[in-house]
């Protein structure tokens, strides 16, 4: 793959970014930049899951970066730009209005709808009264997330987007939420 060449610099990466921003060479951004190219590309990849697109995305984060990292303060630039590829790759899957692919389990967890939370055979004003006065004992972070997810059909970055709260944060507030209303509802409905 072309993205892929050896680089080897005796420079560190506070160097290298020193020596950009003072003297606004794009060759020094681009030795830094190039050091994390596999990183940059596995994480397009993973979250884009599409070679073409990986591609394109690791290149427009380049050109992107390039013209603006004077004015960002790093501390940890592998970090930094860790968190960079992470944002571009959520903004262009918002853009192509697809999910956020999920490597774990609890997505299966999570995408069950509320209602099932109860039992069919309840009457629906009753179990509607119940979800509602439920829903509201939760704490904020939760309602917020589990409203906005089932109720409003956002997404995990859609959510993050609106509410701030980090993607962890708000899979973890989604979880406890649906635990925490199936507990809620089994005792108001005397379970």
């Amino acid at each position: 793959m072309k993205f892929f060449k050896s680089n080897k610099t005796e420079l560190t990466d506070d160097e290298l970014l020193a020596l950009f921003k003072k003297s606004g060479k794009s060759e020094y951004f681009g030795q830094l930049y190039n050091k994390y190219i596999p990183l940059v590309y596995g994480l397009c990849l993973k979250y884009l899951q599409d070679t073409d697109k990986a591609q394109d995305a690791v290149m427009e984060i380049f050109e992107n970066l390039l013209s603006k990292i004077a004015n960002y303060e790093i501390k940890v630039f592998k970090t930094w730009l860790y968190s960079v590829v992470k944002n571009h790759c959520y903004h262009l899957l918002k853009e192509n209005k697809r999910e956020i692919p999920l490597y774990y389990d609890s997505q299966l967890m999570e995408s069950d709808p509320i209602l099932t939370l109860l039992d069919e055979n309840e009457e629906s004003e009753e179990r509607e009264i119940v979800l509602n006065k439920c829903l509201e004992k939760l704490p904020e972070p939760q309602k917020i997330s589990v409203k906005k997810f089932f109720f409003e059909d956002m997404s995990y970055a859609d959510i993050v987007e609106f509410t701030g709260y980090s993607l962890k944060s708000v899979k973890s507030y989604i979880q406890n939420g649906k635990r925490n209303l199936k507990i809620c509802i089994e005792n108001n409905l005397g379970k």
